[in-house]
Parts: C-alpha cells; structure tokens; sequence
C-alpha cells in the first residue's frame, strides 16, 4: 500500500484547522507545512486538501451559524477537535459537490472515533445528517438587518462589515466581500521582461501544460492554472516569471525608473518589487532591498538568486532607524509598508479573524514613523512611492494628507501610468485605493510623490 492510500486527508485538514483556528497559526503557513509534511500525495488529494483547509476557514462564521442552528451544544461549548470536525463536514455538504453528503457524514464520524471520542460519533452524525437533509432550507438573517447579513453570508467579523459600510456604504461593501469569496483563484506572475518576452514566456508554459491568461491591468502579467508545483515549471526555474498580485505590480508601473537609478526598497520581502524595480532598470543601476531580519533577507536572496538579478543588493535593516549612509541617495524609495492586510482577505482568509481594530491605529502610527525616516533617502526631484495591501483609510488616504503636511514631499499624479480600467478614480490626485472587486485583484494602495 503506497504512502498515499495510508494517509487520511481528511485527519490532515482537521490538523491544520486546529492549528488556525484554535492555536492561531496562519493558515497558509499550517497548509504549506501540511502539503510538505505528506509530499507525495497526488495532485487531486493536494487540491482537495487545499480546497477543504482554506474553504472552511475562510467560510467558518457561516458555519458556526448553520452548526448552532442545528446543534443543541453551542459551538463555543464544544471541544475544538468535534467544532472542527462539523465545520468540515458541513463545509463539505454545502459547498464541495463533488462530495456526497454522505460520505462527509461516515468520514467525520470515523475523525471523531480516531481522535478518542467515540462518546461523541452520534452527536457528529446527527448534526451533520440533520444538516444535510435540511441545507435547502437553511434561514440567513434578513437584508434588512445588512450589517448582521454580511456576517453570516460573507463570513466576516461585525467590526470589519461595520467599517467598511461607514466608508464606503452597503452596496460597495457587498461587492468587497464577494470579491473576498471569489472561487476564481488563478495566480498571477510577473513576467521579466528584460529576461525573455512575454511570448516566449507563455509557449515554456504551455509546453509545460499550464493553462495562461493575459493579466488585467499589467501588458507583463500572466494568470496561470492546472500545474502541480510551480517550484517544477521551466519558466519558474529559469528565474522568468515571479509570482505577485497584479495590484502590487502597478508599483512597477508607477515609479518611472529609467537606466541608472538608485532605488531603495524599505520593507521589501519577499523581493517582488525590488525584482520587478530590477526588471525596470534592465540590469543597470541599483536596487537595495532591506527588510528587518534576517530570515526575510532570506526570503529575498532566494527569489534574488533564482530569478539571476545582479543589480540588488540584499541588507537587513530596520525602516524605523534612520542610516544617514543612504541620505539623499535615492532616485526612488519604494515603501510598501507593514498594515493589517484588509485587501488580502481573499489569498489570506485567516487575516480577517486575526486583525483587531486597535492594530489599524497602531499600525498607521509606525507608518508614519517610517515615512518620516525613509522620505530623508529621497534625492531633491526624487519620488517615494508609498503603498500597504489594506484599504483602511488611517492607513491609506490619511497617511497621504499627513505627508503632504508634514514631510518635504507633495503628492504627484499618477494617472498616466494607470490602466484604463483604474482610470478617472483618484490617479490626478496622487493615490489610488484598489478595491477587490475593480479588477479581481488583491485590495491594494498606491501613491506617489516627488521630493522638493
């Protein structure tokens, strides 16, 4: 019997539930280390153990409201091994078609019989059978409770729905958090364009038998599906493509590099825009890209070393400690900087249970002591380019108006390097706050300025 058949799938995706949702790991960490762990699990077990982990997660207040509805014991009152073992099984029957509804009854009796409760197999069998004769009739809260609506249909705490009405009102908010939801989850990846062109590119892939798509808003992006392991295809190895969201490669699109700059990237792991700054530069100039320890060098020099660049050079440092070394150095300062991650909600479900409202204000306040320090790298005539993966307005717009006020840089537009679908929203007036739903990318800020 090969590894594989002896290894239950299904135990696995329980593991690395209980590692999220009751140990706080982050998710994609607990699936990667899960996926590692049992390497040679064919590819259908590896996406339906992908599937069930990040499905249910992402999903969990849905299911805790279906679960208490049919459940005499709460689902806070359970032990965390039986919580977990329902919100997989009913995640299967609502979602995986694929899936008889059976089978994710048997199968989630059989985890609880493993893990020692054999007391508790016909409390699973119920609940689950009880839901899975019921799943057309389910009762959501009504749109006219909307706040209470979204919860439980979008699986997202009140504070997060709460916020995001007071920005940017019912409808908007709706369309953000379907767009977290959506099941289209092609990668996208950065072709380097000074390697090989984006034609060339596509054929390795497809001699590779990926499935390729044109990006939305970059003329050098790709979506890619249907391969095994990226870390196997000739173009990944070759260092051609770098996988990125398309939202954070419109950083690339708006710095204006021309041969011979000097870029400092601040918080640059894991190195995808210092690669793609590198790429710009066609091998002349330089790019330093620092982050602040030494395991996210790593991360770095990895992709550094992989995608053949000899125009980056990797430090650690701290963006909240000034190096007079670099005053005044750079022709760009890139500043993605550290924030909540709100716009990654869809790639990384977890972020919207593990980000509390009080870390958006502190955040935003180490924001501002960062760009204090990193605007004095900026040459005179220079420009930062500032940008987070949230759409929190204390850390997005309120951070631009604090720099306009308080730093020796003015905001610049940047409409011209926009794609037309991001056109005619905030570009003349120096910023762009991307939403998910506007070009079915990750949500994402940018901004520029120029030194005085």
């Amino acid at each position: 019997m090969s590894h594989n058949q002896s290894v239950n799938v299904r135990m696995i995706v329980l593991n690395v539930l209980m590692a999220v949702m009751e140990d706080g790991e982050y998710s994609d960490k607990a699936i990667h280390k899960a996926l590692d762990t049992y390497n040679d699990m064919d590819k259908r077990d590896r996406s339906f153990l992908t599937r069930l982990s990040e499905g249910t997660i992402e999903r969990c207040i849905e299911l805790d409201y279906i679960i208490d509805m049919y459940s005499k014991t709460k689902v806070r009152k359970m032990k965390p091994v039986i919580r977990n073992i329902l919100r997989m099984g009913v995640y299967q029957i609502l979602y995986m078609e694929q899936i008889p509804d059976s089978a994710a009854c048997n199968e989630a009796v059989k985890l609880a019989v493993k893990r020692k409760f054999i007391n508790l197999k016909g409390f699973v069998n119920g609940v689950l059978r009880t839901i899975s004769r019921e799943k057309d009739n389910i009762k959501y809260p009504d749109r006219s409770d909307f706040i209470r609506y979204a919860m439980i249909k979008y699986s997202m705490p009140e504070w997060i729905v709460k916020r995001y009405i007071n920005s940017y009102g019912e409808e908007k908010t709706e369309k953000i958090l379907r767009a977290y939801l959506s099941e289209d989850r092609a990668i996208s990846v950065r072709c380097n364009i000074s390697k090989a062109s984006v034609e060339d590119i596509c054929k390795l892939l497809e001699n590779d038998g990926v499935t390729v798509s044109q990006g939305r808003l970059s003329p050098y992006a790709l979506y890619i599906e249907n391969y095994g392991r990226i870390t196997e295809l000739e173009s990944f190895k070759k260092g051609l493509i770098q996988v990125q969201d398309e939202s954070s490669m419109l950083v690339g699109s708006i710095l204006e590099a021309e041969e011979g700059y000097n870029i400092i990237d601040t918080c640059a792991a894991p190195g995808g825009k210092s690669l793609h700054a590198a790429d710009l530069l066609k091998g002349t100039g330089k790019v330093i890209s620092c982050d602040l320890t030494e395991a996210k060098a790593k991360l770095i020099r990895d992709n550094v070393s992989r995608n053949g660049f000899n125009n980056i050079e990797i430090c650690v440092s701290d963006a909240l400690v000034y190096n007079k070394e670099w005053e005044e150095k750079a022709d760009i300062v890139i500043a993605d900087l550290p924030c909540s991650g709100l716009g990654v909600i869809g790639k990384k479900c977890d972020i919207k249970y593990k980000t509390r409202e009080e870390d958006i204000r502190s955040l935003s306040s180490i924001q501002k002591n960062i760009l204090k320090n990193v605007s004095g790298y900026v040459k005179k005539g220079g420009r930062l380019i500032f940008s987070t993966c949230t759409i929190a307005e204390e850390e997005n717009e309120e951070n631009v108006k604090w720099i306009n006020e308080n730093l020796p840089l003015k905001s610049v537009s940047i409409e011209e390097d926009l794609p037309p679908v991001l056109k005619n929203i905030t570009g003349n007036e120096g910023y762009l706050q991307i939403l998910p739903y506007m070009a079915d990318t990750d949500g994402f800020f940018i901004s520029a300025f120029i030194k005085k």
